[in-house]
This record gives structure tokens, sequence and C-alpha cells, in this order.
């Protein structure tokens, strides 16, 4: 044992004795400098982590709103809806305003710079096509006329409301969400403000503006019966077709191209939703029922932010839209309502005579145009100044692509016409406690032109709001002549000129975008219509019971049976594919009931095929490229005996090549066994932030999607975008039984957060999918986070 020891003692001395190896100078450097950066990214991501922390909400927070005339009490439930109670409709504007701005300031904030022409001030070179778009409409300068005529109750909404904002900015700056750490604190809120978002969604969920355009643009490269085929009317009707110069379409193409439209940013679809509602002698409670879901464009967050607002006055719960201080979508304590678009043709575009350098022609002679300079702020880059011209007609919106030789064209728009009342009538249909009452506010609301669905407890009724225009001559489909006033607008037909129903002897009330029926009301809504897919399937469902429950309406609000499939899969099926692959998918069909649904490959391979096909059209050039057509009612009528000309006589060939491209190209993504192919993971719902989801690993953070079900044509709707994923469809749905509204039902997709920071931004996402519910009644106990708003 001791010669062990004494070995391992020379062993350690040998190893003192040797000479000690130093690092070079240059690793010992660079060793330092790679721990201090380590230190550096530490701290920074320390920093970053802290000040992200400070942008969430207090979860016990207390806040002061000058104005309000007692205290307001705010509980937030576990999905971070708030229940306000408050002790009056005014004080509740003020809370609702603060936790819109606790929860969607920055939302708020771009919903208000993209309506005035301000984003570039933020976004650079980026969005100054759609700055120069609503400079040009002068959205806020409309705005600020109506503002001026609004009775004192209304006024009074949006100063609470605004105040309400303001107390939430103050309190947090710029922290009051995570962009606006980079940007800067948001200008105090206004009254104004509020009246930006009706203008917006009126001006989007009214396309057809662009219809015109896209006619004018196919003028020499399609025959005119062609063209009016693309947008199949009901009536078989041929849309109005002037002889025009092979330079206007050359004009209107170049405008389509800077004229943003949905899927584009700030831009919405201009269809959507569902809506129904039964009696009470078809209703288990036997109180009527009613469901409505409003489609619109997928985004984190969502449009919609569901709120329960209690007063002595009564309850308001719902879809909120942030930015307003009204419940849009929803309920009281005595009725229930929902929106659906109605289509119609609320927008012409006249070309304008010149007469002169700053002239145009009027049938009453030459007439100036009426011009400002507008100057727009771009981030990082020169200020931009542009000259607006308006006619009598309206903004000359040519002018934003000008081409020599053009037209001028000038925008006539019921969404930018004087007296727009539209917050009067949403605040009529607040206080309503009728289904008469709120038939009464419908055309109130002036824009956009909806299919108002109402129910109360013992009535149902249907009501077109606003006010549709009424023309000289013409249907409104193509650019008219401006200078004889020979297309000019004679007045508006509103109230009982426009469709209304009142408790049906069906007792049965469905809406989904299709025109309605005779309602009493004789004026003309517009050429173009969508088709009627989605209400047949509603109707279908509403005769599989005698009596049903709020339950059956929540199911059928995500059934994802198709119509539209039942129609065109007999075409389908008679194709002869010449591949293998193309046949093998082809008979995946036979026996399949057109369910959308995400476990099986038939609805991947059905909308894959049609997509196919249509690409065929253009690709043979008896389709033009980028036509912004209705694909379901165009693709529907070429596979019909009347469109059998765009395929030369027989669409089979077509549809049979369609299948074999198809099959090989979802082969390649998703393997060559067709019976493995799944629709689900190829239809990711995808809800993106709109700066967020554009940044390099922030975007993880700020886009989030999820395998879904459903397509274009189905009740839980889910449009396939340019890439397949969902992009469009119901974030929020909501189903009343007027026997118990407190016991209503909601949800909304994401979630109730605008910070992607919080769970509360998409905690709701895979609820939402599966159909899950949750109420807004009586919330018992304290809340999972709390807010009391002092005067």
């Amino acid at each position: 044992m001791q010669s062990l020891a004494r070995a391992r003692d020379r062993r350690r001395q040998r190893r003192r004795d040797l000479p000690r190896r130093r690092l070079p100078r240059a690793l010992r450097i660079a060793s330092a400098a790679l721990g201090i950066a380590g230190f550096v990214v530490l701290l920074c991501c320390g920093l970053v982590a802290g000040v992200i922390w400070f942008t969430l909400p207090s979860e016990d927070d207390t806040a002061r709103i000058p104005g309000l005339s007692a205290p307001v009490d705010v509980a937030f439930d576990r999905y971070g809806v708030p229940h306000i109670r408050a002790a009056n409709e005014r004080d509740g504007a003020a809370a609702l305003g603060w936790v819109h701005a606790r929860d969607r300031m920055f939302q708020m904030e771009l919903m208000r710079r993209a309506a005035s022409g301000r984003l570039s001030e933020l976004f650079g070179a980026a969005t100054v096509p759609i700055d120069r778009e609503m400079r040009t409409l002068g959205l806020r300068r409309r705005a600020e006329a109506d503002l001026a005529g609004l009775p004192p109750d209304v006024r009074a909404m949006l100063d609470a409301y605004a105040a309400g904002v303001n107390a939430r900015i103050a309190q947090e700056g710029r922290l009051i969400a995570p962009e606006f750490v980079v940007f800067g604190a948001p200008e105090p809120w206004t009254a104004l403000d509020c009246l930006l978002w009706g203008k917006t969604m009126s001006l989007y969920l009214a396309g057809n503006w662009r219809t015109e355009l896209a006619r004018l643009s196919l003028q020499g490269r399609l025959p005119p019966d062609k063209i009016a085929q693309l947008w199949p009317p009901v009536d078989a009707k041929p849309a109005d077709a002037a002889a025009a110069d092979v330079r206007y379409a050359d004009a209107a193409r170049a405008l389509l191209d800077v004229v943003p439209a949905f899927p584009a940013a700030f831009t919405q679809p201009d269809h959507a939703s569902n809506e129904w509602a039964v009696d009470g002698a078809h209703s288990v409670s036997g109180a009527p029922l009613l469901a409505g879901d409003p489609h619109l464009g997928f985004a984190l967050p969502s449009v919609w932010y569901l709120a329960r607002i209690e007063t002595p006055e009564g309850v308001l719960a719902g879809a909120t839209a942030p930015g307003v201080p009204f419940m849009v979508v929803g309920h009281n304590s005595r009725i229930a309502w929902t929106f659906t678009t109605t289509g119609a043709d609320t927008q012409d575009l006249f070309i304008e005579t010149p007469a002169g350098p700053n002239e145009y022609q009027t049938p009453d002679g030459p007439l100036p145009f009426v011009v400002r300079q507008e100057r727009i702020g771009v981030r990082g880059g020169h200020d931009q100044t542009i000259t607006v011209r308006e006619t009598r007609h309206g903004p000359v919106i040519s002018d934003l692509r000008p081409v020599e030789g053009g037209p001028i064209l000038a925008l006539a728009a019921a969404e930018l016409a004087p007296d727009d009342t539209a917050a009067i009538g949403l605040y009529a249909l607040n206080r309503a406690q009728t289904a008469t009452e709120a038939m009464a506010a419908a055309p109130r609301i002036t824009s956009p032109v909806q299919n108002l669905l109402i129910a109360d407890r013992a009535h149902i009724g249907l009501a077109v709001t606003g006010r549709v225009p009424v023309r000289k001559s013409g249907d409104g489909s193509f650019p008219a002549p401006g200078a004889d006033g020979s297309h000019d607008w004679t007045g508006w037909a509103d109230g009982d000129a426009l469709p209304h129903f009142y408790d049906p002897p069906s007792g049965r009330l469905v809406n989904a975008n299709e025109p309605l029926g005779p309602g009493g009301g004789t004026a003309f809504l517009g050429r173009d219509a969508f088709g009627d897919w989605r209400a047949r399937r509603i109707r279908a469902l509403l005769e599989t019971k005698a009596r049903l429950a709020a339950s059956d309406f929540a199911a059928m609000q995500t059934d994802v049976g198709s119509t539209y499939a039942d129609q065109l899969l007999p075409v389908l099926l008679a194709a002869k594919p010449a591949t293998p692959l193309g046949r093998a998918a082809q008979g995946l069909l036979e026996g399949w009931g057109g369910r959308m649904t995400m476990g099986q490959p038939q609805p991947l391979l059905f909308n894959a095929v049609l997509d196919a096909f249509l690409r065929g059209l253009v690709q043979s050039g008896a389709l033009p490229a980028g036509a912004p057509i209705p694909l379901l009612d165009f693709t529907a009528f070429v596979l019909s005996p009347a469109g059998a000309g765009w395929c030369g006589g027989d669409c089979g060939p077509a549809l049979a090549a369609a299948f074999d491209r198809a099959a090989a190209s979802l082969a390649q993504r998703w393997g060559d066994d067709p019976s493995a192919w799944r629709w689900g993971p190829a239809h990711l719902a995808t809800f993106a932030h709109p700066l967020l989801s554009h940044i390099p690993l922030v975007g993880v953070l700020g886009t989030v999607r999820i395998a879904s079900p459903g397509d274009d044509s189905t009740l839980d709707r889910g449009t396939p975008g340019p890439d397949g994923t969902s992009i469009h469809g119901a974030s929020f749905r909501g189903v009343y039984d007027l026997a118990d509204l407190d016991a209503s039902l909601f949800t909304v997709a994401p979630g109730q957060s605008g910070n992607v920071f919080r769970a509360h931004a998409r905690d709701m996402l895979t609820s939402w999918r599966d159909g899950a519910v949750i109420r807004l009644g009586p919330m018992p106990g304290r809340g999972k986070e709390t807010a009391r708003l002092l005067p």
C-alpha cells in the first residue's frame, strides 16, 4: 500500500513540475469576447422578455376613466371574455372601450390607420397602395361629416367609449401592446375613429365596383356573352355592356393590379355568412331559435371580441368589434340578431368625359373637378403627395393608376354618400325590445346593406338594412357613361321597398347570401348574386326534426355536408381519366356523400380536381387569367349543359385531364396511395397577425394553424386560399334560444387577446374547430382576472 501511495505522489509531482501551457492570446481574447457576447445576448433576451412581460395586462387592475358616473366592475372568464357591470349604458360603453384597448389596441390602431390612409407612416412603401386608395375614397373625410350629424345620445356613446380607450392608453403608454414598444404609444382615440370600422366593412362587403372593373378589363378578350357568363345571374339576364375602347380594358386591368382585394392585407371578401331562425312551433323550448355565423377573413386576432355588458337598462352579450361601442351581433335582454351579406349593388363606375384640362362634361355643361391634395407619410422614405379629383358622381379612382388615353372612372358608392346613419341604426338595434322595433332600425343602418335576422320571444323577422340606389337605367353591372346622366342615381330604395319578412307561414327564415325570395320589397338589388348551396343545406337540416334545440343549431353550424358536391359529383364520375392514378382517385368518389371531413381523401380530391379544371381553362386560353370571378358559381355553370361552350361543347375531356393532373400533383405531396390522402392536413385554418406573422422567429407566434374540415360550399365554411389553406369562414358563431337568452351559445377563434404572447390569443382555436361552445350568462365568482374602473 505504501508503494502505491509513493507512486501516486511521484505522478502528482511530475505534473506540478511540467511547464504551464497557456492558451494563445488570440484564443483567450476570442474566449473572452464569446463570454461577453453571451452575456449581452442573455441580457438582451432578458430585457426583451421583461418588456413583453410589462405588456401583459394585470390580473387585478384598477383604472380611472374620466366621465364615469359610478365604478364599473369587470370580471374576465377563463377564456378572457369580459363581463362588465356598469351603472348605465354610457359607463358600459366606456368600460368596453377600456377592455378593447387592453386586449386589442394594435388591431384598433391598424383599423383606423387603414381607413385613414396612414398605414405607411408605420410600414413604409409596402402599404402606399392601400393609403392611396383610402385617401382617394376619402373615408375619414366622409366620417367627419357623418359625425357632425349624430344625435346627442349616439355621440355620447362614442365619446364615452373613446374616454375608456384613452384611459387605458394613458395608463400603459407604449406598453399597451408589444407592437407599440416599437412604434410608440398610440394617439388618443376619438369618436370619429369609432365610425371608421363601419366605413371600412361597408367598402369591402360591397365589391361591385371591382366586378365592373373586371368586366371592363375583359373587353376585347372575350365576347360580351362570355363575359356575362363569368358571373352567372340568377335570372339568366346578360349584364349591361357598352362598347368600350380596348384602351379602357387596358386601364381597367392596370387599375385592378393596384387596388387591394381579398385575401390581401386589410381587405375582406364580398360575400359572407349564414343565418337561420325558427319560430316557437319548431323549437323544443317553445320560443324562437336563431343562429348566425358571420364569415370573414381569418386573422390573429379575429375581427370579433366577445363581451357581456350588464346595466340597469338590460344585458348585451355577443360579438363586439374593437373600435366600436355597440354590440354588432348578439342579443340584449329581449331580442337576438345577426347579419348576412346581401350582395346588393351599391357601387357604380361612371366613365366621365373630359371637357378641358380641369373640367368634365355633365348634362348641364362642363363642371370643374373638385380637387384636393393628400400627403402620405412614408416611414423610411419620402412622403408622397397625391392629387385627388372628384366629380358629381364621386372620387376619380382611375387616378390611382392613370393610363394615357384611358377612361376617367368616377366611383359612386352608397358607402361614400352623405347622411350615413349606420351608428344611429346600430344603437337603435341594441336598444330594441321587440322584433318589430329591430326591423324599424334596419333602414337606419345605412351601410353595408345586409340581411338582418331578428327574433324576440314570440316572433321572427328579416329585413334588408340600409339603402340601395335607384338608377335611371341599366343594372349597374358595367361602367356607365357619366356625361349624359342616362345612368345617374335618382334616389334610394330602403325600408319597405327592400325585401322583408315577418313571421312567415313556414315558421322558418334562412339566408346564406343567396337572393331573398319575394318578401314585400320591389326594389332592384343587383344583377349579380351568390349561389344557394349553403341555404339549401340549412333547409334540409331544419327538416330533420319537428322541433329543434339550441344544441341542434350549434351542430348545424359545424356541418360539413356539401350540396355543391352533391350536384357536381355525377359530372365528375362521368369523366374518363387516362392514367391509372387518375382512375384510382376518381374511384374514391363512388359512394362518397359529399361530406368535407378532415379524415377522408375525397374532399381533397374534389377540390383539387375543380381547381385543376379551372387552371386548364386558363391554360387553354378559354378563361382569362386572374379574372376575379365567383369560383363556385362559375364552375357549376361551366359543368352544366348551358356552360359547355367554355370547353368547346364537351367538358368531359377537360375534366378527365383535370383528374389526371390533380392526382399526379397530390401524389407528389401526399404519396401514391389516394386512399391515404387526407383533407385536414392540407386544409389548415390559418390565422395570421398582419405584422408579426411576417417577422422571422416571431412569425411562429404570429401565425396559428389547425387542421380543419369544410370548404367554401359548406356551412362550416373554410374557403381555401391560393396555397390551399383555409383563410375565410366563421370565426364567430352564436346561437340564441329566446326562452333563455343567458343560455345562448358562442365561440370565437382563435382567441380573445391580440397580444400574441398571451395564451388567450389562441386558446379557443381547438374548441372552435371541434364545435365546442361557451355561454355568456351571469358569471359566478370573482373571475380569473378582474378590473375595477373608477370615475
